[in-house]
């Protein structure tokens, strides 16, 4: 029972947009105002099929903003926008009755849909209001519906699909614990087991007022003490989740992240059949992230969706199963194409930059620290601004992950500029090695005299005065280029602090720069 396809019509940030899942695990990764929530809410809202939820979002704040803002060009009731979310299966088995080709592509599939549209019974009094010529967009006069592509209704009650929505940004909203630890408890007992349970409940309440509560009583005379027993106070709102037979709310935020996403995943296989993990890394530890992304390689039998800012839980858990959502327009694109090695590089290597080279527009990549620390300087100086006022960064990684790196720079078209140390053979480091990833979004820049063999060397001839003053005095054996060499980290800080003001940047750095910038 999986997913394979997302539909949405003015929904939220999207006036459209079609993605594909993969079978398992999905994982959204964008800017903020990317839409990674908005899909994760949409399938939630669609799977629950509950009208009711949908009125407490708001229909309003559901709705695209520009297809209302576009639809007062016409105002007219026959060009109204519709609201539609829908969900595509793969094969049901003998769930016959979500399979139609009731839906936008007019294809037979399995799945079904959230509409809202305006009431066809309602016409008239929608016509008056638009007539009236306020703006004033009739939310209130659309129905919600959910049907299946058969054309028959999804009704909520009808427990075809269990799946849970876990928004650890939510950690301390009581509503929604609460709202997890039903659905979890739903996802573990039959009807039969559910009734079973609130009956006893109600019974043992029962025994408590007859049995304790009746001695007290007897001296109260007309008005007696009771115990509550409406819908606000039932098995289910008094349910909690312990651990070692502590209530989870009076555990740390971060554990109380971990616990419930840990249960949610669980493997037992009739549990949940999707699983949607808001920002699953909210308030874990470095290691417990770790942890988290164990757990969730180890889940079985459910679909995972989760929306993330980590860098850990984006390489970590395979690179293949991210789609990336752009902040500027409706488009996802999935890494589906990377190659094997890349993707088994990312999981394997130590903690990375992927997921800030991968939301980037422009990137310059460095090698080692020493050019790491100047560079922002250096694009100051080139530029006039700093790197994130003209959309670009500096990443420093290894010199051996570069090609990783510039693989999914093609795949993406992010425009990276490599910057590195010819090491004495610039045609063999800087041209051979480079040269299944010419693009026109990537060059690599060096120095081209294979006697300039490192940016330290680069650095002294170019501001040769500025290292002697710095370091010539203390020099008794080494020379200041030598020094430069083996300290060179340290001296990179110091020309910065010391002489930031003074600084010329190294030629081949200064058209990495110029290039990068260039429209």
């Amino acid at each position: 029972m999986k997913i394979i396809k997302l539909r949405l019509f003015n929904f939220k940030k999207f006036e459209f947009l079609e993605i594909d899942f993969k079978e398992n695990l999905n994982v959204l990764i964008g800017d903020n105002e990317s839409g990674k929530s908005s899909i994760l809410l949409a399938i939630d809202l669609a799977l629950r099929g509950s009208r009711n939820r949908i009125e407490t979002e708001g229909l309003d704040l559901l709705f695209n903003s520009n297809s209302v803002k576009g639809f007062f060009n016409t105002n007219t009731y026959e060009t109204l926008p519709k609201l539609k979310v829908e969900l595509y299966f793969d094969n049901l088995g003998d769930k016959d009755d979500y399979f139609g080709r009731n839906n936008s592509l007019g294809i037979d599939h399995f799945g079904l849909s959230l509409i809202c549209e305006p009431r066809d019974e309602l016409s008239k009094d929608i016509t008056e209001i638009l007539a009236q010529g306020n703006q004033n967009f009739p939310f209130e006069y659309y129905s919600i519906e959910f049907h299946k592509f058969s054309g028959q209704p999804y009704l909520s009650f009808r427990k075809d699909f269990k799946h849970i929505l876990l928004d650890n940004t939510l950690i301390n909203n009581e509503y929604a614990t609460n709202q997890y630890i039903k659905t979890l408890y739903d996802s573990h007992v039959t009807p039969s087991e559910r009734n079973k349970h609130l009956n006893e409940y109600r019974k043992a309440k029962s025994e408590y007022r007859e049995n304790i509560l009746s001695e007290v009583n007897k001296k109260t005379g007309d008005y007696q003490f009771g115990i509550k027993n409406d819908k606000k106070s039932n098995l289910v709102t008094d349910l909690t989740i312990t651990e070692e037979n502590i209530d989870i709310q009076n555990k740390g935020k971060g554990r109380q992240c971990f616990i419930k996403t840990e249960f949610a995943l669980q493997k037992n296989q009739n549990e949940l059949d999707f699983v949607l993990l808001e920002e699953p890394e909210n308030h874990l530890s470095h290691l417990n992230t770790k942890n988290l992304i164990d757990r969730i390689n180890d889940s079985k039998n459910k679909q995972i969706f989760i929306a993330t800012h980590s860098n850990l839980i984006s390489s970590r858990l395979d690179l293949r199963n991210t789609i990336l959502l752009n902040s500027n327009s409706s488009i996802s694109i999935d890494l589906t194409n990377l190659e094997d090695s890349t993707s088994s590089f990312f999981m394997k290597a130590p903690d990375n930059n992927i997921l800030e080279f991968i939301l980037s527009k422009k990137v310059i990549l460095v090698e080692g620290d020493a050019e790491f620390i100047l560079l922002e300087r250096f694009f100051e100086i080139v530029t006039g601004k700093k790197p994130n006022e003209l959309d670009s960064h500096i990443i420093s990684v290894d010199g051996t992950s570069f090609k990783r790196y510039l693989e999914i720079s093609k795949l993406l078209s992010i425009k990276t500029a490599v910057i590195r140390d010819n090491d004495s053979n610039y045609q063999r480091n800087c041209l051979d090695r480079y040269s299944n990833y010419k693009a026109p979004n990537i060059q690599v820049f060096s120095e081209t005299d294979n006697l300039v063999s490192t940016f330290e060397i680069s650095m002294f001839n170019t501001n040769t005065d500025i290292c002697n003053d710095l370091f010539l005095p203390a020099r008794k054996t080494r020379s200041v280029q030598q020094f430069m060499l083996d300290e060179k980290a340290e001296c990179a800080f110091e020309i910065l602090d010391k002489k930031s003001a003074d600084i010329k940047v190294p030629a081949y750095i200064k058209e990495a720069i110029e290039w990068l910038i260039k429209n």
